[in-house]
């Protein structure tokens, strides 16, 4: 039976254990193994590997011995509760053998998890799960989390219930990162917040987010847009170190004074102007960039982006000898006078 991937959802989170198993395949094996994982915790408990009730075999041990599946999900745990198999790597090679466990498949065996790469619409295996009358078949898209994703990833690290803030904050963060990653981080966050009834913040979130060459770049603009003069030196030379490029510089300086420019020339004002653009605005940055915005005014803020377009232009130019970061620190020092004044 295919599972939607709504459908497929809400039973990773509480399979049926009267149905014999489950595959899940997928392009991505870090998102498969995550699927895979919550699947057999809601099937066995988080105690099973240790109270023997888990087996772990590989699509490679079952083409020498395709017996050793039936065998594994027909075996009497010396511990009582719920069993599982878990196949990983499962190919068409290993189709008899799965094939042979469905159909031999009774009530009180151990519950199939097999999980593939990706797999055609044509590939046998996804067949015999997707047209077993009581077997699922899932497939795992690349998809960044939704909404529902990241307020269980934060339930299950026993966080309260999160602020709405803090929910976008963390969507915004997995556009860029792996499954993998976020899952660490909202680990990394369930230790920051051990202790803490408070709920989640952006704030939280910021401190326990890693710190990418990205997010140095934000700081440098920030400081910038701020008129703190004294900070360009330091962050600079940071950036500096780490390899960015004079170019990318000026591109997110662009970027930056451009959304302000947006929002200072909203018919509503700045903050008015926070509530139009996509993709939204919220929390600590939101409030930041609407004081900025406020602070430079429509006016000042076309003076910047002349000025931000002139420095890009001469660093594309083949006639320009002077150093490429001696010209971006000049624009960045020139933009933080002309946001001083008055």
């Amino acid at each position: 039976m295919k599972l939607s991937p709504r459908d497929a959802a809400a039973y990773f989170r509480k399979p049926d254990p009267d149905r014999p198993g489950v595959l899940i395949f997928g392009q991505d094996p870090m998102r498969v193994a995550l699927r895979r994982a919550e699947v057999v915790k809601a099937l066995t408990g988080p105690t099973a590997e240790e109270e023997m009730r888990l087996t772990r075999l590989t699509g490679a041990d079952l083409r020498g011995d395709a017996a050793a599946l039936i065998d594994a999900v027909k075996a009497i745990g010396f511990f009582p509760g719920p069993r599982a198999v878990v196949v990983e790597d499962a190919t068409e090679t290993t189709l008899p053998a799965l094939q042979a466990a469905l159909d031999d498949w009774r009530p009180g065996d151990a519950n199939l998890v097999v999980t593939a790469g990706a797999l055609r619409k044509e590939s046998k295996l996804r067949k015999l799960f997707e047209g077993h009358r009581s077997a699922f078949a899932a497939a795992i898209y690349d998809d960044p989390p939704g909404r529902g994703d990241v307020e269980r990833m934060l339930a299950e690290a026993g966080l309260p219930p999160p602020s709405r803030d803090a929910v976008e904050a963390l969507l915004a963060l997995a556009q860029g990162m792996g499954p993998g990653d976020l899952t660490q981080l909202v680990a990394k966050i369930g230790l920051y917040k051990l202790g803490d009834s408070a709920p989640l913040s952006p704030a939280d979130i910021a401190a326990c987010a890693p710190l990418s060459v990205e997010a140095a770049v934000d700081d440098l603009i920030d400081v910038v847009a701020d008129c703190r003069e004294d900070r360009i030196d330091p962050v600079l030379s940071r950036l500096r170190a780490q390899g960015q490029t004079a170019v990318g510089i000026c591109i997110a300086a662009g970027r930056h004074f451009n959304l302000l420019y947006r929002l200072a020339g909203d018919p509503g004002g700045p903050e008015a102007g926070a509530g139009r653009v996509r993709p939204p605005l919220f929390g600590p940055r939101r409030d930041r960039l609407v004081r900025q915005a406020r602070s430079w005014g429509a006016a000042r803020l076309e003076e910047a982006l002349t000025l931000i377009v002139d420095t890009d232009l001469a660093l594309r130019s083949a006639a320009q000898t002077a150093p490429q970061m001696a010209l971006v620190e000049r624009m960045l020092l020139r933009l933080s006078r002309l946001g001083q004044r008055r």
